[in-house]
């Protein structure tokens, strides 16, 4: 057989060319390769063949003197910091609360709490229109920059004319959000214990609330417990890049892994689960600034596992479509268009567009389009196509 020599130099210096160009670019790019693949398979080989977060109840609890152990840039240890504002009477005669729901915001997020208080977050309204009884509370720290510590004014002003703010003397940043659950679990427990179940959310998350009251009063009927529903993280890496806002130092967790934790943008657990997990924000260091994480750190040694439901969202906006608003729970990112999803999704023509066998059809076909085709990335997964 004749064989071009030359041609096959050229083959032998096109494949060390290429060769060399893809080891120039892994080279350059190691860095984030490193993050986004090989911190990942790391995790997810450690959260589905190891499974075993032990090391929490050892490492982040009291030490033997009764004081929380001190990890990096850790918190005050304190886990309560004073009231500024309190709500006391919020529950105290109301013995059939459905949902407690805290939204988490900010002294100068004024606006986000009045549109939702005109929406999903009217109590008056849930009640007379759905005879449920919901409770809504925003959770505020005071505002960072003293200079702007005047806007304390309006929120005492807002918080008297509305009863549905507490505040305690924190510092309201992002690595104060630890602090901040704390508060919502606290507050719970002591002054709404007998809530069935309890919600933490963002101050830009949209709640469909018919489809929230039908959901939970379906879960009431089966005597839920040691319940906890959002949208879950599974084997979830921490990030190990400074410039990152979710940056997670070695000495703060060593680990390869979280515990399995929802979403913070918004997630529900029945209120036996919130009892067991302000007892345990006692004995667990609270160092983890990423409150998500840290709610995964507390139920994995309470034993609780979070569940995953499609309608409830992550960091995303939701696609909009009635098809898509019949089942939504959550949707996030909402921060200037609550009202007018709030119109749009809760409209009659929705609930009638979702009945019937060729409706149905009709739906299951548009969220697949929306939810599963490749070009396409919505909150919600594929699955909700099918739910």
């Amino acid at each position: 057989m004749f064989v071009n020599l030359r041609c096959i130099k050229k083959i032998q210096i096109a494949r060390l060319l290429t060769t060399g160009l893809v080891l120039s670019i892994v080279m350059l790019c190691w860095e984030d390769l490193d993050h986004h693949v090989v911190s990942h398979v790391r995790s997810y080989s450690y959260r589905f063949l190891v499974n075993n977060h032990n090391f929490l109840n050892s490492s982040y609890n009291l030490d033997t003197n009764g004081h929380r152990r001190s990890f990096g840039n850790s918190l005050d240890p304190s886990p309560l910091h004073p009231y500024l504002i309190n709500q006391l009477k919020k529950c105290s005669n109301s013995n059939d609360i459905l949902l407690l729901v805290f939204v988490k915001s900010s002294p100068q997020n004024d606006d986000r709490r009045h549109e939702i208080r005109k929406t999903w977050g009217n109590e008056d309204y849930i009640q007379e229109k759905f005879n449920a009884n919901v409770k809504i509370v925003f959770v505020l720290g005071v505002h960072p920059d003293l200079r702007q510590r005047r806007s304390q004014k309006n929120v005492e002003s807002e918080a008297w004319a509305y009863n549905d703010i507490i505040q305690q003397n924190f510092m309201d940043t992002f690595h104060n959000l630890t602090t901040k659950l704390i508060m919502q679990f606290h507050w719970a427990t002591k002054y709404c214990p007998k809530a069935k179940f309890v919600m933490s959310c963002d101050d830009d998350i949209f709640v469909h609330m018919p489809n929230m009251v039908g959901y939970l009063r379906s879960l009431e009927q089966k005597h839920v417990s040691n319940f906890w529903v959002g949208h879950v993280h599974r084997g979830a890496p921490p990030i190990r890049r400074i410039e990152s806002k979710y940056h997670v130092p070695m000495k703060l967790y060593p680990w390869v892994s979280y515990p399995d934790y929802t979403s913070g943008a918004g997630y529900v657990v029945s209120g036996d689960v919130a009892a067991k997990i302000y007892q345990v924000m006692q004995i667990l260091n609270p160092s983890m600034y990423i409150d998500d994480v840290f709610m995964g750190m507390c139920a994995q040694v309470i034993g609780v596992t979070p569940q995953d439901y499609v309608y409830f969202s992550g960091e995303a906006v939701t696609r909009y479509h009635p098809c898509i608003y019949a089942r939504m729970i959550t949707s996030h990112g909402h921060a200037d268009d609550v009202r007018v999803l709030w119109k749009e999704a809760t409209d009659p023509q929705v609930e009638r567009m979702s009945k019937g066998f060729l409706s149905n059809l009709y739906c299951t076909a548009v969220k697949v389009a929306l939810l599963c085709l490749p070009h396409q990335r919505g909150t919600y997964g594929c699955l909700g196509a099918f739910t």
